[in-house]
């Protein structure tokens, strides 16, 4: 279907980074565009490409080096490297999830700020943290086995806020509202001891 119709446009809100070589986008340098065939927000590198789309009455369009590729017919020689930890998709993991959302975050002494936060079906022991929900690159990893949970707020905490902490590993979250927060910690719960709802399902069946 690719340049047969129009595409669904990502939102400029939704992505913090070209979604193709995933530069992170800043007010100077990384203008966003789309790409007119697959609707994927990219970096001005990443868009120098023209192709004729058949949805825009075989026009030249601005489209990304994929898709250029795609609708020319020509193949990238370049053989796809296998995707590290940090390179697996938000969209990806987060519409296969034990739970995703936004919560904020706070490493040590630094600022708290919003994260679209992930735990995948099949990791379900790991919270992936991205910018925003269409970015294509996770900015960190937690494996959530082994860690403490303390879900008391202190006074200079936001009001739903939870710690996770292994030695001198702190990390701090706090989600919009008490029934979020509690669902997180359903979860996260179970992933510290090395459980995953569907373990926990089994037992409580047997």
């Amino acid at each position: 279907e690719l340049g047969k119709r129009a595409p669904r446009w990502i939102r400029d809100n939704e992505v913090t980074m070209c979604m193709k070589c995933k530069e992170p986008f800043n007010a100077l340098t990384r203008r966003r565009h789309h790409c007119r065939a697959c609707g994927h927000v990219v970096c001005w590198k990443c868009s120098d490409y023209k192709a004729h789309l058949e949805y825009d009455g075989n026009k030249l369009n601005k489209v990304c080096k994929d898709c250029y590729h795609v609708i020319i017919g020509c193949t990238d020689s370049e053989e796809k490297k296998k995707k590290g930890i940090l390179e697996i998709e938000s969209a990806e993991v987060s519409g296969n999830s034990v739970i995703c959302s936004f919560l904020q975050y706070m490493e040590k002494s630094k600022p708290w700020q919003k994260a679209w936060c992930v735990i995948p079906k099949q990791e379900a022991l790991v919270l992936y943290m991205y910018g925003a929900p269409q970015d294509v690159r996770a900015l960190a990893t937690i494996p959530l086995l082994g860690y403490t949970v303390d879900d008391t707020p202190r006074s200079a905490d936001l009001p739903h806020s939870f710690k996770l902490t292994q030695s001198k590993s702190v990390h701090s979250f706090a989600a919009d509202n008490e029934e979020l927060k509690q669902k997180w910690l359903r979860v996260i719960h179970l992933a510290v001891k090395g459980e995953t709802p569907e373990s926990q399902n089994e037992l409580q069946v047997n």
